[in-house]
């Protein structure tokens, strides 16, 4: 692989660590998650939301490790395309970047209908029709497409604001709410029972709010797609760390709040759930604030993922194993431009096509959440899995090693092959959001059969993450490990 010509370069040194953190957080989109997806999890696990949560941020967390671990051995734009192939196999290796295209192609078409009717709900009070909204949210999402090819410090600088004015907000909005007087006077008082997992009666009912919890979570590995233009890839690395810590924090009190001052018949089906609990504590000028926040954050959302998805296909297109031309950059833009404009269309058509057909915002974005939970559970344990194969000599060599490269990647990648398997084989999902989620990832059978076939260089060629004896430097935090492909 060819990393360094100037037809095949990216950014070099664009972003800095705080860059990165930056980044994971917006990825994950704490206001966005929190109004398009609370509605979700209420309906799959009740008032134990919070207990959903913390199961899935406590692999989610391992998850991070393996992707911090991973990202220093193989700075690599396609990250779990790249470590999965190395460490496991490349047909492997190319369904964990596929999962991922597929996935925030899907999600594309979700994130689109937030940010048209939060934009619109700015201005009035009247319910807008679903063609308002998608028209609305094409724009934003086109704005997005332009700030993306332009280039990755504008992208940067436009993250910065946009991410900054949400926290701000949230926290604000926070502190409001902990000293609200009503507190539980409309909802249902606090309970320790939330976090317990009996509250969730079965294994599936777990796994049902499993699968919504990923998705919460979501998008703070866009700091690995950013690695090989990050100054220093491997404090890079510890971004999506931070970012999912962050976003922990705010999904776990917001999810209480919610439970405490709403009643949970307003939040079933809610799209508004931020809103209408700005307004609950704060009146309807807090409510509209509240409004800001999520536009931000869906806008911003939908900037990382647009990056997350280009540049997985701009290191499938590097290695042949997609056609050629997504390995392509803008010469001046240092972007992988015809990737991102790509993908915009096909974004840009499932989403006008999807509302058209369906016509219900509440029924798009919860097919749309469980479907993207599948896939996002599959290159999520094949990346987890891929540090604990790499390193097994090692685990046992120090506590740190058991515990950063063993137990919690290991027990992430088993949580979500659990959360996959319950899902798949259960009733949690319908029919429809199965055959959604299964085809889109079936698809990637296609290019994959046909370049293995060609026998390129990905699927040919031996390639290995470091060697065993170069661990120690990995686990250091100031040097950067060099990859030596063997034969």
């Amino acid at each position: 692989m060819d990393n360094e010509s100037s037809d095949h370069s990216l950014h070099r040194g664009a972003l800095g660590a705080a860059d990165s953190i930056v980044m994971a957080v917006a990825g994950s989109a704490p206001a966005y998650s929190l109004t398009a997806t609370t509605a979700s999890l209420v309906a799959a696990v009740g008032l134990a939301g919070p207990g959903a949560l913390l199961w899935c941020g406590i692999p989610m967390l391992g998850i991070a490790l393996a992707f911090s671990y991973l990202g220093k051995a193989d700075v690599n734009a396609g990250a779990a395309y790249s470590w999965v192939r190395r460490a496991i196999h490349p047909s492997l290796g190319f369904f964990a970047g596929w999962a991922l295209v597929v996935s925030a192609t899907i999600f594309m078409v979700a994130a689109c209908l937030p940010a048209g009717q939060a934009t619109i709900s700015l201005f009035t009070s009247s319910t807008p029709s679903t063609g308002e909204v998608t028209g609305i949210g094409a724009v934003w999402f086109l704005v997005m497409v332009g700030l993306v090819v332009a280039g990755v410090k504008l992208t940067t600088k436009a993250q910065w604001i946009m991410s900054s004015v949400e926290i701000l907000i949230l926290l604000v909005v926070l502190v409001i709410a902990l000293f609200h007087t009503s507190a539980g006077r409309h909802g249902t008082p606090f309970t320790w029972s939330w976090f317990s997992p009996s509250q969730f009666h079965s294994v599936s009912g777990f796994a049902a709010g499993a699968l919504v919890a990923a998705f919460y979570y979501w998008g703070w590995d866009v700091t690995s797609n950013l690695n090989e233009e990050s100054k220093q890839s491997r404090l890079n690395a510890l971004g999506g760390i931070i970012g999912v810590v962050i976003v922990f924090l705010l999904f776990e009190v917001y999810t209480i709040i919610t439970n405490v001052t709403l009643p949970a018949s307003t939040v079933n089906g809610d799209t508004n759930v931020l809103s209408d609990l700005g307004v609950a504590v704060g009146g309807s000028g807090l409510g509209k604030v509240m409004v800001i926040a999520v536009m931000l954050s869906t806008i911003a959302t939908l900037e990382t993922t647009l990056i997350q998805v280009s540049r997985s296909l701009f290191a499938m297109g590097r290695d042949n194993s997609m056609p050629k031309v997504f390995g392509s950059i803008h010469k001046t833009r240092r972007t992988p431009a015809f990737a991102t404009l790509v993908v915009a269309v096909v974004s840009l058509a499932l989403f006008v096509g999807s509302n058209l057909i369906q016509g219900s915002v509440g029924t798009i974005m919860n097919d749309a959440i469980l479907a993207i939970g599948v896939q996002i559970a599959v290159y999520y344990s094949l990346a987890a899995l891929s540090v604990v194969i790499a390193y097994r000599a090692e685990v046992f060599k120090s506590a740190q090693n058991v515990i950063c490269i063993g137990l919690l990647p290991l027990i992430g990648a088993l949580f979500m092959l659990f959360t996959l398997e319950q899902n798949l084989v259960g009733t949690n999902l319908d029919t429809e959001t199965k055959v959604i989620a299964l085809v889109a990832l079936g698809i990637g059978l296609i290019p994959l059969g046909f370049y293995w076939a060609k026998k390129v260089p990905y699927y040919v060629k031996g390639a290995t993450l470091a060697s065993e004896t170069e661990l120690a430097t990995l686990v250091e935090p100031d040097d950067l490990l060099v990859v030596e492909p063997t034969a």
